[in-house]
């Protein structure tokens, strides 16, 4: 039960003012979500917590609750009472919830407000942000905002198809974006394009492209443009930075709309130190680790999340719950889950704690993972989760009912390190690095996996894709068609980062935004015509699709040809009659009359060559195909005489009406 504080709201007669003034009203918790809360099992607390618009007994106002456990006393402060601490004290609940709540006439939709905070520790005093605002002022205020996320979505077609999109034999050829960088407004002092300015020309950009997903990276709050979203602070709110709720809501709806599905980049992990967010929340360490080494994270300088929490569980799986229930979601990349499993994650010895068996396994953590896909999957069967992990860690997408994760894939980062590090070699020392162009083979079908080339390969001096390749300015190019066509080729889903599809010389910068005018010159073109047809090819063909995560939708034809640095292969559908055969030459050598085995005699059609001139290549080719000959390759009845272009991938498809 809640008291309704002690000012009279404007137009109220005396009498009813004192009918009101102490008469209880129903709080929106319940013993029920206490004692969920308590279990850590509350997977909707935004239901509960925070600021909720709401008319009791005809009068007009929000409710608040907080979680506070160790405060003496929490007050609402905002623009509506000139932020005096004095005015509207919340009421702590007769229970041991630790939590605090009341309701404010006359405060409604668009009203800014924090809580202060009196500790019953040290003297604390401090004007927190809500945890679970769905609006925050933007940056660098602080204040969050009282906020309705009604909207009118008109997204059913879309979701009551989502399954199928998000299918394990679905193609998912996924483009990530950073919102605020995309495209910026030149004539308008260089500003980021609102999300309603986004939604038309991302959607339309993806659809062309022929991407069936975008990823944003995380538009939660958060206090410090330059993170990107990774150090949140708003875990149920999108960045003001861009528009409202609404807005967002508009931008995913936008998309939808145009059939493309959306996954968000989410925080469970840490959050940053910033006075007004989760850290030291009343004077004691609520939402993080008590003990120092296990509370703040070196790499990142920022607080860990103590998952073996209950109240925090609930926190971060209600924050999960709601992108998908509130925003329509289509599915959540988990960051840094390798820096989560173990407790010895960027640490030298002596600068981390074992766990309770001696080992460094982070066990709750572990829990909360099992945790959060079993939640998630519970609720919306039909929604991706995805981890980033970068460890050999067993199981990451295997069900939790065998040991398992319980994600649904895995950025494959082994494959992104050893390709990347192959294609970046001068094309005469390759032949010493041919494993790191095979042997993900060995692994490719232990998880599911997603094969990444994300923004994290592009910053930090690190270069952009093309500036990674060697040679002139042809043979940049040439290399990055080759890698583009070997990964849209090899078994796995596929992630590009804004700006690679055309080949941005430059590093990626979230100030400066995307090289969009380098599409006025041919070249650039070129690449991202390429990168449009193995999309298209990647959808149509089911063989690049269907068995991306069985060992049958693979086959070596040759992976031995270390010397001329070759390698061909199948790819193949539930189908035989889809099965596509792949070519891969790795020098600038252009081969003639090289021999292939092959699976079928007959015609085989050349249905992509990134060598051709449409792609910026030199137009060496096999006019369109060739025939198979009844002569033994490879351990094959039948094998084509090719010619190979130079740094190039080539894709035959069997052509059985002839």
């Amino acid at each position: 039960m809640t008291h309704i504080h002690k000012r009279r709201p404007a137009g109220l007669r005396d009498r009813q003012w004192e009918e009101l003034h102490g008469a209880q009203v129903a709080g929106l918790l319940t013993d029920y979500d206490v004692y969920l809360l308590k279990q850590g099992n509350h997977v909707r607390l935004y239901e509960k917590l925070g600021s909720h618009p709401r008319t009791v007994d005809g009068v007009s106002g929000t409710h608040f609750a907080v979680w506070a456990p160790n405060a003496a006393a929490v007050s609402v402060i905002g623009d509506f009472n000139g932020w005096n601490a004095e005015t509207h004290p919340l009421s702590l609940r007769p229970d041991d919830s630790g939590i605090w709540e009341g309701f404010v006439p006359d405060v409604g939709h668009g009203t800014l407000y924090k809580y202060r905070i009196a500790s019953r520790y040290h003297g604390y005093r401090v004007e927190k942000g809500d945890p679970f605002a769905f609006f925050w002022e933007i940056p660098p205020k602080t204040a969050s905002i009282v906020w309705d996320t009604t909207y009118a979505w008109r997204d059913r077609s879309w979701l009551r198809s989502r399954c199928t999109a998000n299918s394990p034999e679905a193609p998912i050829s996924i483009y990530e974006v950073h919102p605020g960088s995309w495209r910026k407004v030149p004539d308008e002092e260089n500003r980021s394009l609102s999300y309603r300015e986004l939604g038309p020309e991302l959607a339309d950009y993806v659809q062309d492209m022929g991407f069936t997903h975008v990823e944003f990276l995380p538009v939660m709050e958060h206090p410090l443009y330059a993170s990107w979203g990774y150090q949140t602070i708003g875990y149920f709110a999108p960045t003001s930075r861009y528009g409202t709720p609404q807005d967002f809501m508009d931008l995913i709806d936008h998309l939808h709309r145009h059939e493309i599905g959306v996954i968000l980049d989410w925080v469970p992990s840490h959050f940053p130190s910033d006075g007004y967010g989760l850290s030291y929340f009343d004077g004691t360490h609520l939402y993080e680790h008590a003990h120092p080494i296990q509370r703040y994270h070196p790499e990142w300088k920022s607080y860990i999340f103590n998952h073996g929490r209950h109240e925090v569980r609930s926190f971060l799986l209600s924050s999960a719950l709601f992108w998908l229930d509130r925003y329509h979601a289509d599915g959540l990349r988990v960051d840094a889950v390798s820096s989560m499993l173990y407790l010895d994650h960027a640490r030298r010895g002596g600068e981390w704690v074992p766990n309770e068996r001696g080992g460094r396994e982070n066990l709750d953590a572990i829990g909360f993972l099992r945790r959060l896909n079993e939640t998630v999957h519970a609720h919306h069967p039909d929604v991706l989760l995805v981890a980033e992990e970068a460890t050999a860690w067993h199981g990451v997408t295997a069900p939790t009912a065998t040991g398992g994760l319980g994600f649904d894939m895995k950025w494959n980062m082994g494959w992104m390190h050893d390709v990347l590090d192959y294609l970046s070699q001068d094309p005469i020392f390759r032949k010493y690095h041919h494993a790191n162009l095979t042997f993900s083979i060995w692994y490719a079908f232990s998880e599911h996996f997603i094969l990444p080339l994300s923004h994290d390969e592009v910053v930090h001096g690190k270069s952009s894709l093309i500036g990674k390749m060697p040679g002139d300015e042809w043979q940049k190019r040439a290399n990055l068609r080759l890698l583009y066509g070997y990964m849209f080729t090899h078994p796995g889903k596929k992630l590009l980062f804004m700006g690679d599809e055309f080949g941005q010389w430059s590093e990626w910068s979230h100030d400066a935004g995307l090289e969009w005018r380098l599409l006025r010159y041919r070249p650039h073109r070129e690449i991202r015509q390429w990168v449009a047809d193995l999309n298209r090819l990647y959808r149509r063909e089911p063989a690049l699709h269907e068995l991306d995560f069985e060992p049958g939708g693979h086959e070596w034809i040759d992976c031995a040809d270390v010397e001329k640095s070759i390698i061909s292969y199948l790819r193949r559908g539930r189908s035989d009659e889809d099965a596509l055969l792949i070519i891969c030459n790795c020098t600038p050598v252009p081969r003639y009359r090289y021999r292939i085995g092959a699976p079928a005699g007959g015609r085989w059609r050349e249905v992509l060559n990134s060598d051709a001139v449409e792609y910026g290549g030199s137009g060496c080719g096999n006019l369109g195909g060739v025939d198979a000959d009844p002569v033994l390759c490879h351990g094959r009845p039948y094998s084509l005489s090719l010619t190979l272009p130079p740094l190039s991938v080539l894709i035959f498809k069997h052509d059985r009406e002839r």
